[in-house]
C-alpha cells in the first residue's frame, strides 16, 4: 500500500547537532556554507577581470565579522522584541536575527577601506562579489528553516511550511493566526529569488556592457524590490509604521536608490577601473627613442639626461588606476 505523501512542508525537528561538547546550529552552518560559495564565486569572478584572487580571502576576512557585526545591529535596533531575555540576548545570533541590510552596509564600508588601502577600486570589486553575496544569502535562509521563522500568512498550498505551535507563539505572529497550521515559505521564496537574481547578473556581466558599479546597483535594486513583496507576505515580529512593517519602507527606499544608482552609474562617461594596485602593473615597455633636438636647440649632454618615465607612471600620473 502506498504512503501518501503530506501536504505541505514538514518542520525539521531539530536545529542544531552536536559534535562532542559542541553544539553546532543549522542557522550558523548554512550561513558558513554561504560564505564560502560567495568567496569561491567571488574569486573566479575577481581573476576573471584581471585581479588577484588571494585578495578575495583578505577582503572576505575584514568583511565577514563586521557584516555579521552590522546585522546583528540592524536586527537589535529594529526588532528589540524579538532578543532573547538572556544577559547576551543582543549577541546571540545562533539563535537567529541578521538584518540582511545593516550587514551589506558595515560590511561594504569596511570593504571599501580595504580596497582602497590595497589600491584597488572598490566599483569593480563591488560588481565581482554582488551575485556570490545573494547566492550566500540565499543558501542562509536555509537556516531559517531549521530555526522555524521567516514565515508568511497562513495558506493550504501545497508547499505551506508546518509551523509547530510553540514556534507560532513565539514568533510574535497575530492572534487570529495562531491556531493555523501551514504558513507561507517566505524563507524559500527568498533563496530561490537569491539564486535566480544572482543569475540575471552574471548573465548581464556577459552579455551587456555594464559600468562598474552597475551589477552592485542591481543587486541592491532587484532584491530590495522583492523584499517589499516579501514583506506583504510576513506575519512575524515587526516594528509597524502606519499599518506597514518598517522593512518595507526601508525596502522602498533602497529599491529607488538603486535604481538611481544604477542609471547614474551607466550615463557617466566610461572610466578605467584598477584590479590591481598600480605597483603591480607590469611596465608598458621601452620608450620610443626621443626625436632629435631641434636645430636652434643644443643637446643636452647624455650625462644631464635623466632615465625615460615608463607609459605606466606617466598614465598614473594623469589619472591614479586606484580611483573609483
Amino acid at each position: 500500500m502506498a504512503m501518501a505523501m503530506p501536504a505541505y512542508l514538514p518542520s525539521p525537528s531539530i536545529n542544531s547537532f552536536h559534535i562532542g561538547p559542541l553544539d553546532v546550529h543549522f542557522y550558523a552552518l548554512a550561513y558558513l556554507v554561504g560564505i564560502t560559495v560567495a568567496v569561491i564565486m567571488t574569486r573566479r569572478r575577481w581573476r576573471a577581470v584581471g585581479g588577484d584572487p588571494e585578495l578575495v580571502a583578505d577582503i572576505a576576512l575584514w568583511v565577514v565579522p563586521f557584516g555579521i557585526i552590522g546585522g546583528r545591529i540592524y536586527f537589535d535596533i529594529t526588532t528589540p522584541m524579538d532578543i532573547p531575555h538572556v544577559w547576551y540576548g543582543v549577541f546571540a545570533v545562533w539563535s537567529g536575527g541578521l538584518g540582511i541590510w545593516g550587514g551589506v552596509l558595515v560590511g561594504g564600508l569596511v570593504g571599501v577601506w580595504r580596497l582602497r588601502r590595497r589600491g584597488v577600486s572598490p566599483a569593480l570589486f563591488a560588481d565581482a562579489m554582488a551575485p556570490g553575496l545573494l547566492v550566500a544569502q540565499g543558501i542562509g535562509r536555509i537556516g531559517n528553516y531549521f530555526n522555524k521563522e521567516l514565515f508568511g500568512r497562513p495558506t493550504t498550498l501545497p508547499w505551506g511550511l508546518e509551523i509547530p505551535y510553540q514556534y507560532r507563539v513565539s514568533g510574535g505572529i497575530p492572534a487570529r493566526y495562531l491556531n493555523a497550521a501551514t504558513f507561507q515559505p517566505t524563507f524559500l521564496y527568498e533563496l530561490i529569488f537569491d539564486v535566480a537574481w544572482a543569475g540575471v547578473l552574471i548573465w548581464l556581466g556577459h552579455h551587456r556592457k555594464i559600468k562598474p558599479p552597475g551589477l552592485f546597483a542591481l543587486y541592491v535594486f532587484g532584491y530590495s524590490a522583492y523584499r517589499i513583496f516579501e514583506e506583504s507576505l510576513r506575519v512575524d515580529s515587526s516594528v509597524y509604521i502606519g499599518g506597514l512593517r518598517l522593512n518595507t519602507y526601508i525596502a522602498s527606499v533602497l529599491t529607488v536608490i538603486g535604481a538611481v544608482w544604477f542609471y547614474r552609474t551607466q550615463r557617466r562617461p566610461a572610466r578605467t577601473y584598477a584590479a590591481r594596485p598600480a605597483a603591480a602593473i607590469e611596465p608598458a615597455g621601452p620608450a620610443e627613442p626621443a626625436e632629435p633636438a631641434a636645430a636652434t636647440e643644443p643637446a643636452r649632454p647624455a650625462d644631464e639626461v635623466g632615465p625615460p618615465r615608463s607609459g605606466v607612471a606617466a598614465e598614473a600620473g594623469a589619472d591614479d588606476p586606484a580611483g573609483g
